[in-house]
């Protein structure tokens, strides 16, 4: 019987709703347990928990919100092998890359401990006579989080890191893909002395993230997923008054000059679209080859290291990559793959009918690659999410150029080169919010912040590193002038706020 995912609310399981959804093993295709789906009710309960929480976690002072974070960190540091199998069995992605994914958010939770300098606010003495002003930042409240299956560790940590450490109190709705990383992570919070309800996670659908854009008491909601969705959370979530931060999709480009190293440039690529299976918003499935033979030295180096690459069960030290997350994702990359293939760009690998001996009722897919793919193609204009590289020729520069800018994502770009004043010139001017020069996957470390453009996130706010703490806190001004002389021994009350 599969085991029954429910929610973590005001410190322990909670039993709350009547539907459920089915967690599958993508590695052999069964469902290995079942997840609770809950209701507005459910949010209900957890926004009380979280509220009741509020005021004396606030009143904590971040010296002591920080020994908790550097606790948490110190326990996900010690449970990181179970994480990381807990992680791998529900998503699909090899050990290694949950690993990575674990770590990546422990990054930001490193960044949290430092809350103390964080939020320190700013002083200016004698603004006017005998006056002198300040500024200090204040948790807003209950704040929440929504997540998606490619990274069920790390973007959680982004979300809730950086907004408990400030003194805010957290509801979390993961996916319902693979809902059990988050659910051991909340326990792992209280286990490192966070109070019941700072920490809470619900599990659900539609239902779910529409009580969390409507509850009045949440001040504030992340979302990370598809750019329709995310358009969706902002404008509701902020019609509702809330602030919003909704990081959508991707298409990010690999820009490659004639004078790049291609032995190294071959290596990014094929690690940066394929692996964990392509489900990642930093992947890079568009190599543009620049100028004549580039895309002929690039091909001649792919195909070799994709008919090299094993895929595999999560558990193989020896993979490449592992299983999709679900066999509607993986149906979903077969039907871009054949979209290509209808609108003429030429097939040179295929990964579509993968089957793993012993596992052929799992969700892989073989890695492809796509040449003379055409910027009026449907499939190179929409993302695909899955283990597919498309290269995309260019004659100069400046047309190479241009494709990161004019397409409707913008959330990474990378440029290959060893041309300074090219490379210069690209990150000033190309219309991308990420930029990186060498580098296939630049997603900022923690102490920057991370956050696209165009239609891969609404809102004015990044997710972590400084434009975190802003996100999460509001700031206070105060302008003070003190009577002259001396008090004496008038009577004196402090007045009290109820």
């Amino acid at each position: 019987m599969a085991r029954e995912i429910i929610h973590f609310i005001g410190g322990r399981t909670l039993d709350h709703g009547a539907r459920q959804g089915d967690v599958f093993n993508p590695n052999t295709g069964q469902v290995q347990a079942r997840v609770q789906f809950g209701m507005a009710a459910t949010v209900d309960a957890a926004v009380e928990a979280a509220a009741k929480a509020f005021p004396a976690w606030a009143a904590t002072n971040p010296q002591r919100r920080a020994r908790v974070m550097f606790a948490f960190k110190a326990l996900v540091e010690k449970n990181m092998d179970e994480l990381a199998h807990m992680l791998s069995s529900e998503h699909g992605k090899v050990i290694a890359d949950s690993k990575g994914d674990i770590q990546r958010g422990l990054e930001v939770i490193e960044f949290a401990c430092g809350v103390p300098h964080l939020l320190k606010g700013e002083y200016t003495e004698g603004a006017g006579p005998g006056i002198d002003v300040y500024s200090m930042r204040q948790p807003l409240g209950v704040v929440a989080g929504i997540t998606p299956f490619n990274f069920p560790a790390m973007i959680p940590m982004w979300m809730f890191g950086v907004a408990i450490a400030c003194g805010n109190t957290f509801v979390l709705k993961p996916s319902e893909k693979d809902p059990s990383t988050p659910m051991r992570l909340a326990e792992l919070m209280m286990e490192a002395g966070a109070p019941e309800g700072v920490l809470n996670v619900v599990h659900g659908d539609k239902e779910v993230v529409d009580a969390i854009l409507d509850h009045e008491a949440i001040k504030a909601v992340s979302f990370v997923g598809s750019s329709d969705i995310a358009q969706y959370v902002y404008a509701r979530g902020t019609a509702n008054g809330k602030r919003v931060q909704a990081m959508g999709g991707a298409k990010n480009h690999g820009i490659v000059l004639p004078d790049a190293d291609f032995d190294q440039v071959t290596k990014d690529l094929v690690g940066s679209a394929f692996g964990s299976a392509g489900e990642r918003c930093m992947a890079l499935p568009v190599a543009v080859a620049v100028g004549k033979g580039t895309a002929e030295a690039l091909i001649e180096r792919i195909l070799p290291e994709i008919e090299r690459m094993k895929v595999g069960i999560s558990t193989d030290p020896e993979a490449a990559y592992g299983p999709v997350v679900s066999a509607a994702h993986r149906a979903k990359i077969e039907s871009y793959i054949q979209m290509g293939v209808d609108e003429g760009a030429t097939l040179l690998a295929d990964g579509r009918g993968y089957r793993l001996q012993g596992y052929e009722e799992g969700f892989f897919i073989g890695p492809t690659l796509f040449d003379h793919v055409k910027p009026s193609m449907k499939s190179y204009r929409e993302e695909i999410f899955g283990p597919v590289l498309q290269i995309v020729r260019a004659e100069t520069f400046e047309e190479a150029a241009a494709l990161p800018s004019d397409h409707q994502y913008g959330n990474g770009v990378a440029i290959f080169t060893r041309n300074g004043r090219a490379a210069r010139e690209f990150a000033a001017k190309v219309q991308v919010g990420m930029v990186g020069i060498n580098v296939p996957i630049p997603v900022p470390v923690a102490y920057h912040s991370f956050g696209g453009w165009k239609r891969s996130a609404f809102g004015d706010v990044n997710q972590h590193g400084p434009e975190g703490v802003r996100f999460y806190t509001k700031i206070k001004t105060v302008t003070a002038r003190w009577p002259e002389g001396d008090v004496g021994d008038q009577a004196f009350v402090i007045p009290t706020m109820g």
